[in-house]
């Protein structure tokens, strides 16, 4: 009984670590695109679709867990900023296909880099046993949470 205790205490530590873990992840994020010209809601959307390929908006939505009145809201940011462009989606005509521009490709590649740089700068704290764990972890705990609850984001 006690260990199951403090399997609790321990869990819900874990899910409240979360958001000071969030916060301090987007901090560094926000402080690695200064100067870029992206903001943190672009760069969302610029790494759905590097790593996706091209998406309809209810799509980056979907990969984003945002509701998608707001990515679209992130989406223009990117169009207006030439970073991605629409083309039409043969599978819905009302839903076209958002895609990276050659500019948009750069800027997300650059991003994406300095962040796994600073992740490598630290990376050395952790045995890679430790970080495999830790994930395993987090995956599971997120899926659990939104089977018991049936939370969807």
């Amino acid at each position: 009984m006690h260990d199951d205790m403090e399997k609790t205490d321990s869990l819900y530590r874990l899910v409240w670590m979360s958001r000071p873990l969030m916060q301090v992840a987007e901090l560094a994020v926000e402080q690695g695109l200064e100067g870029s010209g992206l903001t943190v809601r672009m760069r969302a959307v610029l790494e759905t679709l590097r790593e996706q390929g091209a998406l309809p908006v209810p799509e980056i939505a979907r990969h984003l867990e945002i509701q998608r009145q707001y990515v679209q809201v992130m989406v223009n940011e990117t169009l207006a900023e030439g970073l991605t462009e629409q083309r039409a989606n043969p599978r819905h005509k009302r839903s076209p296909l958002l895609s990276l521009t050659a500019k948009g490709q750069a800027m997300i590649d650059e991003a994406v880099l300095r962040e796994r740089q600073l992740l490598e700068a630290i990376g050395d704290e952790f045995g890679d046993r430790e970080v495999e764990t830790a994930l395993d972890v987090v995956m599971r705990l997120t899926a659990c949470l939104k089977g018991k609850t049936g939370v969807e984001l």
